[in-house]
């Protein structure tokens, strides 16, 4: 593998594929059909890629084996599921001629797995793993401005990067594999403490009888607005909760983060009481639910009726 490919992944011989066409892959699908990649598309659920105007449904993964592989699934298991047997990529990659294929995983990960993952997998098949993890949210997704942040070797993301720029509006490089997971880690510590700062806040509103709209256009206006707040504060109006990023996967990334912070020999007492709020919340039945909807925990568990 040289460090710098000296073409492009947009070039005519370069071949695409992207794997998980769920909330933030199909829009991601949408983004690079619509600016002319040829796009194949793979989802464990078919009928879901194929819902996707302009792409090519591949029937297995092995069908999807192409140059560049974008995978969109929720944790590194999914990825290795898809390597091996028949149906596989490896299997695909190995048809196609494909020598030196590059994975791209863009799903929240294990940091340390996915380093761990990155070596296995360029040792014994060949394979390039770049971890590349996404934030931005399915509207980020959408619009084309997600922010992705990149593990792996410099010159293979440096080759990648008009390909991934067609759907972001920051891609940096911070190391080897699994410096993007702890990018995406840190990112995940603001993100959960964010929407459960404002959950407490919208909370006390409503508890207090104030009209939500107008509280957020408060919070708007000076240093407590955040992107959480544009992107999803009608849901804490309207008490609907459902759709968007699972607290499940606020859970799993707030895990990540637990497990960073041990690597890196520090303590992160608000991670920590995050994690076990959310894992409250997945206990009582909500994980399904977007994270927001911390804010049903807040409210059905009082410390006594109000005066």
């Amino acid at each position: 593998m040289t460090e710098i490919r000296p073409s492009s992944p947009l070039d005519p011989g370069t071949s695409v594929s992207l794997l998980g066409t769920g909330p933030m892959g199909a829009p991601i699908a949408r983004n690079l059909i619509d600016r002319g990649v040829p796009l194949t598309l793979w989802n464990r659920t078919l009928h879901k890629a194929e819902a996707i105007e302009g792409g090519t449904v591949a029937p297995r993964p092995a069908d999807a084996a192409a140059d560049v592989v974008l995978t969109v699934l929720p944790d590194l298991p999914q990825v290795e599921a898809l390597l091996e047997g028949e149906d596989g990529l490896l299997a695909g990659w190995a048809h196609a001629g494909v020598a030196e294929p590059v994975l791209v995983i863009h799903g929240t990960v294990s940091p340390t797995a996915v380093a761990a993952f990155a070596a296995r997998c360029k040792s014994l098949y060949g394979v390039i793993v770049i971890d590349a993890p996404l934030s931005g949210g399915t509207i980020g997704a959408e619009q084309g401005r997600l922010s992705i942040m990149t593990g792996g070797p410099a010159g293979v993301v440096q080759w990648l990067t008009p390909l991934l720029e067609l759907y972001s509006s920051t891609v940096l490089w911070f190391g080897e594999a699994g410096a993007g997971a702890i990018v995406k880690a840190c990112n995940q510590i603001v993100v959960a403490a964010t929407v459960a700062a404002l959950s407490e806040s919208m909370a006390l509103a409503k508890a207090s009888g104030l009209d939500l709209e107008k509280v957020q256009a408060i919070l708007k206006g000076g240093l407590a607005n955040s992107e959480v707040l544009q992107q999803k504060g009608a849901r804490w109006i309207a008490e609907d909760f459902h759709g968007g990023g699972s607290a499940k996967n606020q859970l799993k990334d707030l895990r990540f983060v637990t497990e960073a912070a041990a690597d890196a020999g520090l303590s992160l007492p608000l991670a920590t009481t995050l994690r076990t709020e959310f894992q409250t919340m997945v206990t009582d039945g909500l994980g399904d639910l977007d994270h927001t909807g911390i804010y049903l925990s807040i409210t059905n568990n009082r410390v006594k009726e109000p005066s």
